[in-house]
């Protein structure tokens, strides 16, 4: 739906379910993009992936995508860890890192959607 309502034409995904398939560690195949001229080309990114790179993942998407266009993050909620003070394992970290950091950046608007395992929508601006 997001999609449809952007007019995304260029889209990008990190972790499940690429039409094109590249083989390779993520933040190398985003960096590999960067290098070859791809920045600000991409309308709309979508993450679920290994949850201790979000912040990179984020940072290389950044520059991928235009300005309007969309990231989507998924599993910021984590199944509720995020908000247990006792959950500290290192991916939960990772996670509520991740969000508080996006609650900090005057890169993009976001809005955390809190529907199944939680998904956040950030727009560059």
């Amino acid at each position: 739906m997001l999609v449809q309502i952007l007019g995304a034409e260029r889209c990008i995904e990190v972790g499940t379910y690429t039409v094109d398939v590249r083989h390779g560690l993520a933040a190398d195949t985003l960096k590999s993009l960067i290098q070859n001229g791809e920045s600000c080309r991409y309308d709309f990114a979508f993450v679920d992936a290994e949850k201790k790179m979000y912040q990179e993942y984020f940072e290389l998407l950044l520059q991928l995508v235009r300005v309007g266009g969309l990231i989507v993050v998924d599993n910021v909620l984590w199944h509720g860890r995020v908000s247990d003070p006792l959950v500290n394992d290192s991916k939960t970290l990772s996670i509520r890192n991740f969000n508080e950091n996006l609650m900090k950046d005057n890169r993009v608007d976001i809005s955390m959607v809190p529907i199944g395992d939680g998904m956040t929508i950030c727009r560059k601006r």
